[in-house]
């Protein structure tokens, strides 16, 4: 285990999260919306998403440890500075979250008949606007082209923050919100 610049977030690696997982000497939460969860997810993890994510639904049991994850570690990060800011003194995450952990080749729990995964219909609708409004800007009105331009600009504002007010809206609609299909 390491220990990070937030407070005191001490990262877990995959192999040692398999560990304790067959020890059963931690909580393990993941903090990744529900219709991400549903599609896909480490055995055993319960869901708090991000989006609604309250401290006060996480464990404070002095002998079992608390361990976060999301897809790559970033929102894992967010979660943990909740927990910091509701007085928690030492927080652990998963480094690399379900990517790494899928990549090290554990098991996941996997339900085909979950909804799509949110990046890919933030690609979907994103990919669908850049076509109408090119199509609409060459054969309607160049003011058209204007909403191609909204899109690119949204994704580079995505991929410098590294957030997307797009799948934070797709999250909210009520497919996206089961935790379970």
């Amino acid at each position: 285990m390491t220990t990070s610049r937030v407070n005191k977030l001490q990262s877990v690696d995959t192999q040692t999260l398999k560990q304790l997982l067959k020890q059963q000497a931690i909580t393990l939460i993941d903090v990744r919306e529900p219709a991400e969860y549903a599609g896909e997810h480490i055995p055993g993890a319960t869901l708090i998403s991000l989006s609604k994510f309250d401290p006060r639904k996480v464990p404070q049991d002095q002998d079992t440890k608390v361990i976060l994850y999301c897809r790559s570690g970033n929102r894992s990060t967010m979660a943990a500075q909740k927990l910091f800011d509701a007085g928690f003194t030492t927080v652990t995450h998963l480094e690399g979250g379900i990517s790494a952990w899928k990549q090290a080749g554990y098991a996941t729990t996997i339900n085909k008949n979950a909804p799509i995964s949110l990046i890919r219909q933030v690609q979907i609708v994103t990919g669908s606007l850049v076509l109408i409004g090119t199509l609409l800007g060459a054969f309607v009105s160049p003011w058209f082209l204007i909403l191609s331009g909204l899109m690119g600009g949204g994704l580079m504002f995505s991929g410098i923050t590294d957030s997307c007010v797009l799948g934070m809206l797709l999250a909210k609609l009520p497919y996206n919100q089961r935790s379970s299909v």
